[in-house]
């Protein structure tokens, strides 16, 4: 077995003196600015790991890898999800061995889509995931209108080293509404907890409208994303609004702060389009203005997962002051088309906390694996020119900002030949993204001199 590209792994057959929660057999060391694969296919029609969710826990500086596992690369081949613990110690990670997570199953169905949070008070980390039943694949409950998936989700108070028991969610959140959802899923990817506490699961439904009665057919489904979201540290859970009227499917979510100090949930969705959406929402997810395509975010034919995540440059003030101590703000036309919903932002000038996103760069097909940077994440068409993590096949990532250490973590799939050859790990630096981004958005007073330097 060959690693995709440079690699900077070392293998560790000794026992490392850990925390007590967090001792283990580490595995493997991937050291910054180096990919290290951390799921590798075993064989081209054989076990396949696809889809990732990356987690970070901040208070034991531990990484949580999640993937799926799969007899196939099929969709429906669909096996369990996985899990590798990753301890940080300063600027490199320390993986564990890979463990199948067996708590988070159902008899008779196949677990899907890992959607991980961590909430902050309790320190626990929730782990939520589709349970659907074995070989019913995803176009046969959308023709038939007949969902065959579960909401479920498991959690964890040690940082990913046990597990509780499954819950199912699926009539609490879904309830009677479920006619209406030929089918739904979450994430795949990170959850976020928000300032005011709420935590928000991204998610999509197929939702069909109305029903022919006399031929028991439903009208034809159309996807629209959405939130779950839980305002009591995880004891209950509802659903928001779907995000209309455009076509959006897979979405991860990410909250962003004027310098007036407003919270904003900013929505990054897939289209068949050949565009990313983007929609803003002021009530923390409950319901989204009406989305916009970006044409500086494109999509692949049928579009691909991406991932986003919002972060507090270093080097700069969280609020901008002006001598009399009041905020220095003005108003100024955001991406919410209502005039009504205007932000208060500082024109032309970065917001208190900027965005990263990751997505394959081409228009064409799932190639070359790009991160951008958002530092007016209000304003529209203020992406950066890409920096390219990883040239070749590419597919779905999630991302992670580490705490104030201007760090970063991707876990992406990528492959020589085809994208579901492995899914690997890259830890970053905030002075790579400087090292490496070329600006793309000409407003005035944007710099990216305020990241913090050494």
């Amino acid at each position: 077995w060959a690693p995709l590209g440079l690699q900077a792994s070392t293998w560790i057959w000794t026992h490392i003196e850990l925390p007590p929660v967090l001792a283990e057999v580490m595995e493997e060391v991937t050291s910054c600015s180096f990919n290290s694969p951390l799921f590798q296919q075993e064989d081209k029609k054989g076990i396949t790991y696809r889809i990732p969710a990356l987690l970070y826990v901040p208070p034991t500086h531990t990484l949580l890898a999640f993937a799926e596992k799969r007899s196939t690369s099929r969709d429906e081949d669909a096996l369990h999800l996985v899990l590798r613990r990753g301890l940080r110690i300063g600027h490199s990670v320390q993986w564990g061995p890979l463990k199948p997570l067996m708590e988070a199953m159902l008899p008779g169905h196949r677990t899907m889509n890992p959607c991980p949070v961590w909430e902050r008070k309790s320190g626990r980390v929730f782990l939520f995931f589709i349970c659907v039943q074995d070989h019913v694949t995803e176009h046969q409950q959308i023709v038939s209108g007949r969902n065959a998936a579960r909401l479920c989700f498991i959690c964890s108070q040690d940082a990913g080293c046990s597990w509780s028991e499954l819950r199912d969610l699926t009539e609490e959140v879904i309830g009677p509404e479920m006619k209406h959802w030929a089918t739904f899923a979450v994430g795949p990817g990170h959850g976020v907890q928000l300032q005011s506490g709420r935590l928000v699961i991204p998610a999509y439904t197929y939702y069909i409208p109305y029903w022919f009665f006399c031929l028991r057919l439903p009208c034809k489904a159309r996807p629209h994303s959405l939130m779950i979201y839980s305002d009591d540290l995880g004891v209950t859970w509802r659903h928001g609004r779907l995000i209309r009227p455009m076509v959006t499917v897979e979405c991860q979510v990410a909250e962003v702060t004027g310098r007036a100090g407003h919270p904003v949930l900013y929505c990054s969705a897939r289209t068949p389009n050949r565009h990313r959406a983007e929609a803003l929402s002021t009530d923390y997810g409950e319901c989204f203005q009406r989305p916009a395509l970006s044409r500086q975010l494109r999509e692949p034919p049928h579009g691909c997962q991406g991932s986003v995540v919002s972060f507090w440059p270093l080097g700069i003030p969280h609020r901008c002051q002006d001598p009399s101590g009041k905020d220095a703000s003005t108003i100024q036309q955001s991406l919410l088309p209502d005039s009504s919903l205007r932000l208060e932002e500082e024109a032309g000038t970065p917001s208190e906390s900027w965005l990263l996103y990751s997505h394959p760069v081409s228009k064409k097909r799932r190639v070359d694996l790009g991160i951008y940077l958002n530092q007016t994440p209000l304003e529209a068409a203020c992406w950066s020119r890409p920096w390219i993590l990883h040239c070749g096949p590419c597919g779905y990532s999630d991302l992670a900002a580490l705490e104030e250490e201007g760090l970063f973590g991707c876990l992406f799939e990528c492959g020589i030949k085809r994208e579901c050859e492995q899914i690997a790990f890259r830890l970053f630096t905030d002075q790579e993204i400087l090292s490496h981004m070329q600006e793309d958005c000409t407003s005035p007073g944007r710099n990216l001199s305020h990241f913090k330097t050494n």
